[in-house]
């Protein structure tokens, strides 16, 4: 009796020494905590600027200006109104779409050699990721050398192999075409490390049991590529494709250091036109409307590529 007696007291005294239950026991919670710092990190680094951009796109605020006035969807007419906004969405379109279909295509082929194992694959990893590593704004600047009309090695380059005569030869920036191709090149150059290694590792999680199903039936390099390889990764190089969207969609550090926006706004995007308006112009309130309208292409952008990720998952 007496035992019967301090067991069935024992578990009184415990829940009477921990009344609530330990967070670590509770699955519920215990995710929150640990979400709730990237969910903080997200809302101030994100959600924050874009409810202040929005307070600022409906009214009159300018730079060093002391008080505000509403003056309702204003701003987001003008800018609607303007060529400049319509010329810079298209180049913003341009610019994205024509880079990240060279940074898959190229992601792909340079995952696939790096897949398979041959001397001094470490040293090419470590080559083909110091793109990525190194500062953006550092590297286009040397980029801005590259490309420089007088002391171009491109044109170095041409000239000594014959391509180019003695005196002259392509001003990369300052020729819309050329200007426009640069860029793209610079853009490819910094994003293609990082869709590199998000393939590869799409690659790495196939099964070897797959490859050699295949290799036994006879399947050569190219239906193996079309029947099993890329239908395999797509899911992993939609999500690079995704990656790659949003940071070339809102860069603005490319234009800025190599063109500008020029010549006569032919590299002008969205994210240099609200800077230039916006900072350099000292309208706040016509560089929040403009900043906004990057909102909705990559929502739209973001949910249909997740979307066909899913679907082809599940196929």
């Amino acid at each position: 009796m007496k035992l019967l007696h301090v067991a069935t007291r024992q578990p009184a005294q415990e829940r009477a020494r921990h009344p609530v239950p330990r967070l670590a026991d509770d699955d519920g919670w215990l995710g929150r905590v640990m979400l709730a710092p990237a969910v903080i990190y997200i809302a101030l680094l994100v959600g924050f600027p874009f409810l202040l951009s929005l307070y600022y796109s409906l009214t009159d605020v300018t730079v060093g200006s002391h008080a505000l006035h509403f003056v309702g969807l204003r701003n987001f007419r003008r800018v609607l109104e303007s060529d400049t906004f319509w010329r810079s969405l298209g180049n913003a379109l341009v610019f994205t779409l024509v880079s990240q279909v060279l940074v898959v295509v190229l992601g792909k082929m340079l995952a696939m050699a790096l897949y398979s194992d041959f001397r001094g694959k470490w040293l090419v990893r470590l080559l083909i990721l110091l793109p990525w590593v190194a500062p953006i704004s550092l590297g286009t600047i040397g980029w801005l050398w590259i490309f420089d009309p007088v002391y171009s090695i491109i044109n170095w380059i041409l000239r000594a192999v014959g391509a180019l005569g003695p005196h002259g030869g392509p001003v990369w920036l300052g020729q819309p075409d050329l200007a426009m191709a640069s860029v793209i090149v610079v853009d490819v150059w910094r994003l293609l490390p990082l869709a590199t290694v998000i393939i590869l590792a799409g690659l790495s999680g196939i099964p070897q049991d797959i490859h050699d199903a295949a290799e036994m039936d006879g399947a050569g390099f190219w239906r193996h590529l079309f029947l099993i390889n890329i239908p395999l990764v797509m899911p992993i190089m939609l999500v690079a494709l995704l990656f790659g969207i949003v940071f070339t969609f809102t860069d603005m550090i490319i234009i800025y250091v190599l063109t500008r926006g020029g010549p006569y706004d032919t590299t002008q995007v969205l994210a240099s036109l609200a800077f230039f308006t916006g900072i350099q112009g000292g309208d706040l309130a016509e560089g929040a409307a403009i900043s906004l309208f990057l909102f909705p292409v990559l929502a739209a952008v973001v949910i249909v590529l997740l979307t066909v990720a899913r679907r082809t998952e599940v196929t």
